[in-house]
């Protein structure tokens, strides 16, 4: 385990970009830094960056979904402290999430420029707000709504933080694989807000994100090798090549489709959601057919933009099934939603 001070083990001594011997003392590196290399003073923008709002907003939204999707009236008040509390979860997450992975975010074009690996953030900073916001997060949801809720909260922050950040993301190429799991609980914990328990139709949401995460994240990976290659990170595109990598992606989409669509029989679908999953999902099965029949020549010569296309879809393909699951459940009361 880590120390809770310091950088994580392995990162190298950098402060704003610039790497410092660990053979000098510390009135050495003071003296050889001009005013330009001494690490900025972290804003309010730095505290809301180690919180991944990126990130934060899909769960928001997925739990969201889950707890206005259920089949009971839920107290405003009980929803908006639920959504708050995931969203805290969520965030701690993410806090957690960037102390550990400081050391190969430091060496990852795509994170380098982070809270943590820029210097703006301490380590140990990140590691105390994590900590605390997890602690909040569960506590508070279990007051504001249920055990079951909380305890599935307390369970997808330590997922995420143990299981896929401290062991599967550097120990298999399958990572994205099992680690997507931690994404995909927030519907099912707002589900729990509002019921109290657990369903087929949250089982089925989580299932949707946990299939949609592979090709999600191997079809980023196929134009961004480079990163994970030099950080060390055992992703499916440095450990079987990009080759095999467009083949599970293909697989990964086929196996995805008829679950998506099989959704529109849940009692959270509906004729809406059925039309919208068959359209997002044929589109998605043809992309990754594409990306599988092309050959990295193909790809190099017009900037991976087939990929790149695959990836920005399966973002919209996501919200979108959620928007239309969202959209049955506005339609219901009306006698329009659901078969």
């Amino acid at each position: 385990m880590r120390r809770a001070t310091g950088y994580p083990r392995g990162m190298p001594n950098v402060v704003a970009g610039r790497q410092v011997s660990p053979r000098k003392g510390k009135e050495d590196d003071m003296t050889d830094m001009r005013a330009s290399d001494l690490p900025a003073e972290a804003g309010f923008g730095d505290y809301v960056a180690l919180l991944k709002p990126r990130v934060m907003s899909l769960v928001v939204f997925t739990a969201l979904v889950g707890l206005l999707s259920a089949p009971v009236a839920v107290h405003p008040m009980v929803a908006l402290a639920g959504i708050l509390f995931i969203a805290l979860g969520a965030g701690a997450s993410g806090a957690l999430n960037m102390w550990w992975d400081a050391d190969i975010d430091a060496l990852m074009r795509r994170t380098r420029n982070r809270p943590v690996p820029a210097g703006r953030v301490a380590p140990r900073e990140a590691l105390a707000i994590g900590l605390a916001l997890s602690g909040i997060a569960v506590v508070m949801l279990g007051l504001a709504a249920n055990l079951l809720a909380a305890g599935l909260l307390a369970f997808t922050i330590f997922f995420y933080a143990v299981i896929y950040s401290m062991w599967l993301k550097r120990a298999t190429p399958q990572n994205i694989v099992i680690g997507g799991a931690a994404g995909a609980f927030p519907p099912m914990i707002g589900w729990a807000v509002a019921t109290g328990g657990v369903s087929v139709e949250s089982l089925f949401m989580f299932a949707l994100i946990f299939m949609w995460t592979p090709p999600h994240f191997w079809s980023l990976a196929l134009f961004t090798k480079s990163d994970y290659a030099d950080a060390g990170v055992p992703m499916l595109t440095v450990t079987h090549g990009r080759r095999v990598t467009r083949a599970h992606v293909l697989a990964y989409t086929l196996a995805l489709a008829p679950l998506a669509v099989a959704g529109a029989v849940t009692g959270i679908g509906g004729p809406l959601y059925l039309a919208v999953s068959v359209a997002l999902n044929l589109w998605f099965v043809a992309g990754a057919v594409r990306i599988w029949r092309r050959t990295e020549a193909q790809a190099e010569a017009d900037g991976y933009r087939a990929e790149k296309r695959l990836f920005r879809f399966s973002l919209y393909y996501l919200f979108l099934h959620f928007a239309a699951i969202l959209a049955e459940a506005a339609l219901k009361p009306h006698g329009m939603g659901g078969w």
